[in-house]
């Protein structure tokens, strides 16, 4: 008797493990379709974890080739492995968009002396006459204040990439407001 209910228990056992094993993890595929679809969805994660992002889009398709194949526990691995790797997309996106976040503050606040500085030194060189295009210089500076605020107003927008590249351009403009202001001080000076 102990060897029969042996026997049916095992087959039974055997049965569960088969069928468990003969239907597609349909809800934990979902599950993975719709964390990759956020992570591509996530600014972050586009912009700061690409090659994570790139690793769970390759555990998708593999999930998939697995399931295709009827190997429905690998397609399972695959999916938790593709939920795993678009989370951590994210996660790295949320990290790297603050650090880029802050980056960019940095750089506004480190133009925000030199500004005022550079727009009194154009008001002063406009009083001594120095030999200057003074509308051109002041509209130069003009267009470099107004780029300032719009690079200050895209970054409380999150906007960090635009706030990103007009900093850079109204450092390189302060560079160039300032050489233009030394070349004429010192050809001043010469006469």
């Amino acid at each position: 008797m102990n060897k029969l209910y042996f026997g049916l228990t095992a087959i039974f056992v055997f049965a569960l493990v088969l069928t468990s094993c003969a239907t597609p993890p349909t809800e934990r595929m979902n599950m993975a379709q719709d964390a990759v679809l956020r992570a591509e969805n996530h600014p972050g994660a586009v912009a700061y974890a690409p090659g994570i992002l790139i690793r769970a889009r390759d555990a998708l398709l593999m999930m998939q080739a697995e399931a295709d194949a009827r190997r429905f526990s690998s397609a399972a691995n695959f999916a938790d492995e593709a939920i795993s790797l678009a989370e951590l997309a994210i996660a790295e996106g949320m990290l790297g968009a603050g650090r880029a976040r802050d980056e960019v503050a940095r750089l506004l606040d480190s133009l925000a002396g030199p500004l005022v500085e550079t727009e009194a030194a154009v008001t002063v060189a406009r009083n001594q006459a120095l030999l200057l295009n003074h509308d051109a210089i002041g509209g130069e500076m003009e267009v470099t204040r107004q780029m300032y605020n719009d690079a200050v107003g895209n970054l409380h927008a999150d906007n960090i990439l635009e706030a990103l590249a007009q900093g850079q351009i109204v450092r390189s403009n302060l560079i160039n407001i300032n050489a233009q202001l030394t070349g004429a001080a010192q050809a001043l000076s010469k006469k």
